[in-house]
């Protein structure tokens, strides 16, 4: 068992995130809030998958725009870059998965250093739900709205006591935020390091909830990355953006032009 280390500023803290064993919620790698509907989204083709299961393992985030491209955010250690995702029906791609987010240079050696958990799928052109990018699907907790002008939370902007809510394996929960801290581990336990993750008291979770969709006061706040003793651990989607040089979609087209 290998416990994080916890910091807030220089005085460290030993509460839930340094009580618990930190796992990957996927097991290696696998090939402002408006509510608009209180059940999943009606079907539609191509569907909007912010917010819902992805591929696999790995859940969706947030559509987001890397210049002209549209993309979805996930977790960096669901599936590594060049991977293919497919539809349910095993011959529709859904897009193919960028790169991961680094923290460079890294200030611990051994370690991968990263600003938060995050990668995203290059959605394939047939799959772009246009007219609804600003869309999250919260299943059985609504579809939110991303206004225009939201700015995605960082680190700073999430408080103890917070409301917190998921939908990885397009199972909803809702809990409060219990701890924010920095997190490192023995790098043979897990290599990577953050500045920052947040556990999340009350919201369980599993294999399959890896890169979803976190809401923080109905704000796109993050993605989820770690279980804390099967208890939510997530990192900040501002930073991760930031990394991956990604603008946030907040409009219906994201700012594009719909073919």
């Amino acid at each position: 068992m290998v416990d994080p280390q916890v910091r807030s500023g220089t005085r460290p803290r030993r509460l839930l995130l340094a009580a618990a064993t930190a796992a990957l919620i996927v097991v290696g790698v696998v090939l402002a809030g408006n509510v608009i509907s209180s059940r999943t989204m009606p079907a539609s083709d191509p569907p909007v998958l912010a917010g819902r299961q992805l591929w696999g393992a790995c859940a969706a985030g947030f559509y987001a725009r890397l210049e002209d491209t549209v993309v979805l955010t996930s977790s960096a250690h669901c599936a590594t870059e060049g991977s293919t995702a497919w539809d349910p029906d095993g011959r529709t791609v859904r897009g193919v998965f960028g790169p991961a987010a680094l923290l460079e240079p890294c200030p611990h050696e051994g370690h991968t250093c990263r600003p938060s958990d995050m990668n995203y799928l290059v959605v394939a052109p047939d799959r772009i739900p246009w007219g609804r990018l600003n869309l999250v699907d919260m299943g059985e907790g609504g579809v939110r709205v991303i206004e225009p002008g939201t700015a995605p939370l960082s680190c700073p902007d999430i408080e103890i006591g917070d409301a917190v809510e998921i939908n990885g394996r397009d199972t909803y929960r809702a809990g409060t935020v219990a701890e924010t801290g920095e997190y490192l581990h023995d790098p043979v336990a897990d290599g990577d390091y953050f500045p920052c993750i947040v556990a999340a008291a009350d919201i369980h979770v599993g294999v399959g909830d890896s890169g979803g969709a976190v809401l923080v006061r109905g704000l796109p706040a993050g993605a989820t990355s770690r279980s804390f003793g099967g208890i939510l651990g997530f990192t900040p989607l501002a930073e991760g953006l930031d990394a991956l040089g990604l603008e946030l979609c907040t409009t219906p087209d994201c700012g594009l032009p719909p073919p």
